[in-house]
C-alpha cells in the first residue's frame, strides 16, 4: 500500500514543537517522524503521497470527550444517523475521535440513545466514535445547569447494569455526583467494568471529593461550573479539583464558561498533564439557522454561548476543539501544552489505545493546521477524512 508522507512541517507532539519535520505514515499508522534534511535523502516509491506542508503545524488528531452535538445532530436524537453526521462534521474542527454525550433521559430513552451510538461505531467516516459519555443520570439536583431534573436519580446499580448491558462494554467515562447515596459501590462496579468517573453537576463538599477519589473517581466535568465552587472554609469540589494534583478535570475554554486568567492558574498550578480540552457543544452548534433546540428545550446563542430561551440559564458551549486550541494559545498557553490538553491527555485518561500522539506505532489520526489555527486537512487512520 502507498505510503503518505507529510514533509516541511512543524509537528507539534504536546511535549515540543518540531519545526522542519516530517510525517511517514502507512496504513493506519505513523512508521517514522523525521528531520526535512532526512526527508531530502530519503527514497519514496512512485505511488507514496508527498505533501508540502509548507511550515504549517501538524498535531495529533484532537479528541473530544464532552460533545453533545454539532451541525443540528445530537445524542438527543437516539438516532445513528446522526452520530454518524456528528462523525463527518467534526472532522471539519480538527476532531479524530470522540465520545457522545448523552443528558439524563427516561431509562428508554438512555437506552435508545446508547445503542444508537454502539451502532455506529466502525460505521464512521469522519471522527471515531470512541463510545459513550453518560452526563448522568446519577447526579445532584442542586447542580443541575440545564439538566431535566425529572430525569435525575438516585444511584441504582440494578439501573447502571442495564445501561452498561445496553452500551455492550462501550460506556468510556460517566459524569456523577460523589456525594450520593451509594455513590462507593457504584465507583466500584464503574471501576471493574473500566468506566472512567468524573465529578461533575455535583454540590460535593470537599470531604465527598477525597472519599470519591478514593473510591476511584479521578477525574471531573467541566471544572467551576455546575459544581459547589470554592470557599475559603471548605474547597469543596472546584477546590478539591484545584489542591489535588492527581485529579484531573475538562475545561472548556471558550472564553466565557471560565474565565481565561483562571485558565492560566489552573495550566500554573496544576500538573498539565490532567487537564483535558473539551467542547461540551450543542446539537445547533454551527447550524446556520434557527430556531435552536438542545435536549428538548429552545436555547438560544449570545456571545457563542447557548442559553435555555425559558430562564436565560447557560445551556453549553458553541465552541469546536479548534477553537478551543486557538482560544487556548491566546490566553498564553503554549501550543504545545494546548495540543496536549486536547490530544494526549484525553487519550491517556480515557485509556484511548495508540491515541493522542504522533509516534512511531500511533495511529495516523493528524491534523494540519494553518498559522491562524484553520484546519488544511484531517486524517484520521490514514485515510483523509477532511480537506480544506
Amino acid at each position: 500500500m502507498p505510503s503518505i508522507c507529510i514533509h516541511n512541517a512543524t509537528v507539534v507532539a504536546g511535549y515540543a514543537q518540531m519545526p522542519e519535520s516530517a510525517v511517514l505514515i502507512e496504513d493506519d499508522s505513523v512508521v517514522d517522524v523525521f528531520s526535512e534534511r532526512r526527508f531530502a535523502q530519503r527514497h519514496f516509491s512512485p505511488g507514496d503521497e508527498i505533501i508540502d506542508a509548507k511550515g504549517e503545524y501538524i498535531v495529533p488528531g484532537l479528541i473530544d470527550s464532552h460533545i453533545h452535538g454539532i451541525g443540528g445532530f445530537g445524542t438527543e436524537d437516539l438516532s445513528t444517523d446522526s452520530i454518524l453526521h456528528m462523525s463527518e462534521r467534526l472532522s471539519r474542527f480538527g476532531v479524530s475521535a470522540f465520545c457522545p454525550t448523552l443528558y439524563p433521559m427516561s431509562e428508554e430513552d438512555m437506552k435508545a440513545g446508547i445503542k444508537a451510538i454502539v451502532k455506529a461505531m466502525g460505521k464512521e467516516k469522519g471522527a471515531i466514535v470512541q463510545g459513550v459519555h453518560l452526563e448522568g443520570p446519577f447526579i445532584s439536583p442542586a447542580r443541575l445547569g440545564v439538566q431535566r431534573e425529572e430525569f435525575v436519580q438516585a444511584v441504582d446499580l440494578d439501573l447502571m447494569h442495564r445501561l452498561w448491558e445496553a452500551s455492550e462494554g462501550h460506556i468510556v467515562n460517566m459524569t456523577v455526583a460523589p456525594e450520593l447515596k451509594g455513590m462507593r459501590e457504584l465507583a466500584l462496579y464503574c471501576n471493574k467494568m473500566g468506566i472512567v468517573l468524573q465529578a461533575g453537576h455535583t454540590n460535593a463538599t470537599y470531604e465527598n471529593m477525597l472519599e470519591g477519589m478514593q473510591a476511584g473517581i479521578r477525574h471531573s466535568t467541566h471544572l467551576f461550573n455546575a459544581m459547589s465552587s470554592l470557599h475559603h472554609r471548605n474547597p469543596n469540589a472546584v477546590g478539591a479539583v484545584l489542591i489535588q494534583p492527581d485529579l484531573c478535570c475538562e475545561i472548556i475554554a471558550d472564553g466565557r464558561h471560565v474565565h481565561p486568567d483562571l485558565i492560566r492558574l489552573l495550566v500554573r498550578d496544576k500538573p498539565d498533564t490532567n487537564i483535558v480540552l473539551v467542547t461540551d457543544a450543542l446539537k445547533p452548534t454551527e447550524q446556520s439557522e434557527g430556531p435552536f433546540f438542545a435536549n428538548g428545550e429552545e436555547v438560544y446563542l449570545d456571545d457563542k454561548i447557548f442559553h435555555r430561551k425559558a430562564d436565560d440559564v447557560i445551556a453549553g458551549s458553541s465552541l469546536t476543539m479548534v477553537e478551543g486550541l486557538k482560544n487556548l494559545v491566546t490566553f498564553g498557553i503554549p501550543l504545545e501544552v494546548a495540543v496536549k490538553m486536547a490530544s494526549s491527555n484525553p487519550a491517556r485518561i480515557l485509556k484511548l489505545q495508540r491515541m493522542g500522539e504522533i509516534s512511531p506505532g500511533y495511529f495516523a489520526d493528524l491534523t494540519v493546521l494553518s498559522q491562524n489555527f484553520s484546519v488544511r486537512f484531517s486524517i484520521v487512520r490514514g485515510k483523509f477524512v477532511y480537506a480544506a
